[in-house]
């Protein structure tokens, strides 16, 4: 009987599930959109969104106070005293460069960290670390690390730096008597040294944990060493009397 009922019983196949319809298939005329890449239709962002929203602050600011002096009062006196044929041929400045040598970085590195986070509130520009360019043994200096760091400024950032380096920061230095006229070389620039940051009203001097010098030099399209000293004299920079 056991055998009979097993006999008699219809064999079952599996058979595969239905599956649902098949995927649609994109349109010949449509290709797919790469990845990283946007459609056509939708247009790229903008790479330097900081850079455009820092130039329409800028652009809304007034114009620097000693840039506007420039052109009003000191153009048409140097061109009366020294007889330029034109206003264009007004000597000017052009950048202003601050340079920071950190020695002390090789062997802390809160050195750098500091110089640079000083320099950044001093110009109000973030700077550049500069590199060893060779190996010095006598220096234990290896090229490639961090030996300073730098910014130059140009534009409104230049003549209001020069607004405060020459008002407010030469003042506060001790025992300040004025600057040498003989740092200028055969083209109008002009060298000077600080011996310490702290003479900016920008640093705290109780934050300070590395006395740090600094290098500036200013850089005009004077031909000459005498007309740079005649644009820097108007511009308010104070030379000692020879």
């Amino acid at each position: 009987m056991g055998l009979a009922s097993m006999d008699g019983q219809e064999k079952k196949t599996d058979k595969p599930e239905k599956q649902g319809p098949p995927p649609e298939k994109a349109d010949k005329g449509q290709k797919k959109a790469k990845p990283g890449k946007p459609a056509k239709g939708d247009k790229p962002e903008p790479a330097d969104k900081g850079q455009k929203a820092e130039k329409e602050v800028r652009e809304k600011l007034p114009p620097a106070r000693l840039l506007v002096k420039y052109k009003g009062e000191i153009v048409p006196q140097l061109v009366a005293e020294r007889g330029y044929g034109n206003k264009m041929a007004v000597p000017r400045m052009v950048k202003i460069c601050l340079n920071m040598g950190v020695g002390k970085a090789r062997e802390d590195a809160k050195a750098m960290e500091q110089a640079v986070g000083d320099m950044t509130l001093i110009s109000g520009q973030k700077p550049v670390i500069t590199l060893a360019r060779q190996s010095i043994s006598n220096f234990r200096l290896r090229k490639g690390f961090n030996v300073g760091c730098k910014v130059t400024l140009r534009g409104a950032r230049m003549y209001e730096f020069f607004d405060r380096l020459v008002n407010i920061t030469m003042p506060r230095i001790r025992d300040f008597r004025g600057l040498s006229p003989k740092s200028f070389d055969e083209r109008g620039n002009y060298n000077l040294g600080l011996s310490e940051q702290t003479v900016f009203p920008e640093i705290d001097p109780d934050k300070v944990q590395f006395v740090q010098g600094m290098h500036i030099t200013i850089v005009t399209t004077a031909k000459t060493a005498e007309e740079g000293q005649a644009l820097l004299r108007k511009l308010g920079m104070p030379f000692a009397e020879r």
